[in-house]
């Protein structure tokens, strides 16, 4: 009997030292702080160090179940930071549900990012972009590594950044890229609605809002082209879907590329948000930003020479 109870009080030991190991392994890989003025607060969790640990032990046993391996490890300890309550969760679905395949791209990668620097950078971002668009909500950017893919940035919803480490990333670039994601999570806090219907001329203007407070931000950071020459072609061949309800379509025209230029949507919303602008150039970020697509583009005349 005596063997059994200290044999209970092993187990109990031990998994308590897991758990505890788990909470220690969360808690350092969180970075959280507040705007040294307002006291909004700020969150960043390193998510890309996880990886590690999950390749570890995937090759220690490679028939464990990937799947499961990857939530235990990675998606579960940042999942609540990270994801819980997102209103755009379809756009990390892959994220979450599917588990790194190209685990020498991704240790490579992981090898390759300053930590300490990559904090200066998002805090930087985070401070600037609530100088000109305050809420008191937690914004938290969650880093997380991409090994090969080609993804950027992305709002998982309100107060919840997602930011897939690229190598090609410059200072400016990440600076700007946090900023334009932080103006969609603000929105989405305030105006956001799940009954709403989005139109093609609604994403237009949502990402057209965002590049203009990111320029705003930081005037030099921004890469979203913006044409030298207007061409009426392009233009005609999105005009006639602006009201409709397809974001499918939306997608298509604000990434650009095939029968567009690159990022075309994201320079024309630009365009037309910079052209409403001009003719109000009292309104501030806060101001601008519940102003619906259709009052801004019904407003001016458009389309005018880029």
């Amino acid at each position: 009997m005596k063997r059994n109870i200290k044999h209970f009080v092993f187990i109990i030991i031990v998994a308590l030292f897991l758990f505890n190991a788990c909470d220690e392994k969360k808690d350092s890989i969180v970075i959280s702080f507040e705007h040294p003025e307002t006291g909004q607060p700020f969150e960043i969790v390193h998510a890309y160090e996880l990886y590690r640990d999950y390749f570890e032990e995937i090759s220690k046993n490679q028939d464990k179940n990937q799947k499961e391996l990857f939530q235990n490890i990675i998606m579960n300890p940042v999942y609540h930071a990270c994801f819980e309550g997102g209103e755009y969760l379809h756009l990390v679905d892959s994220l979450i549900n599917n588990p790194p395949e190209d685990e020498s791209a991704y240790l490579n990668q992981l090898k390759k990012i300053d930590k300490n620097k990559l904090n200066e950078l998002i805090k930087d971002a985070l401070i600037h972009s609530s100088n000109w668009l305050q809420t008191e909500n937690k914004n938290t950017v969650c880093v997380f590594p991409t090994g090969n893919e080609q993804t950027s940035m992305v709002t998982a919803g309100t107060g919840k950044i997602i930011t897939y480490y690229q190598d090609y990333y410059t200072d400016n670039m990440i600076k700007s890229l946090i900023a334009h994601e932080y103006h969609h999570s603000v929105w989405t806090e305030k105006y956001f609605s799940s009954g709403n219907t989005i139109t093609v001329l609604d994403n237009l203007i949502f990402e057209g809002k965002a590049v203009a407070f990111e320029k705003l931000v930081y005037p030099e950071g921004s890469i979203v082209p913006t044409h030298p020459y207007y061409n009426m072609t392009d233009w005609e061949k999105i005009e006639p879907d602006l009201y409709k309800v397809d974001l499918d379509r939306s997608i298509e025209i604000i990434r650009g590329g095939g029968e567009l230029p690159y990022a075309y949507g994201y320079s024309v919303g630009n365009r037309i948000v910079e052209l409403y602008l001009e003719e109000n150039p009292n309104l501030t970020p806060a101001d601008l930003l519940g102003i619906r697509a259709d009052v801004i583009y019904e407003a001016i005349e458009f389309p005018t020479p880029f």
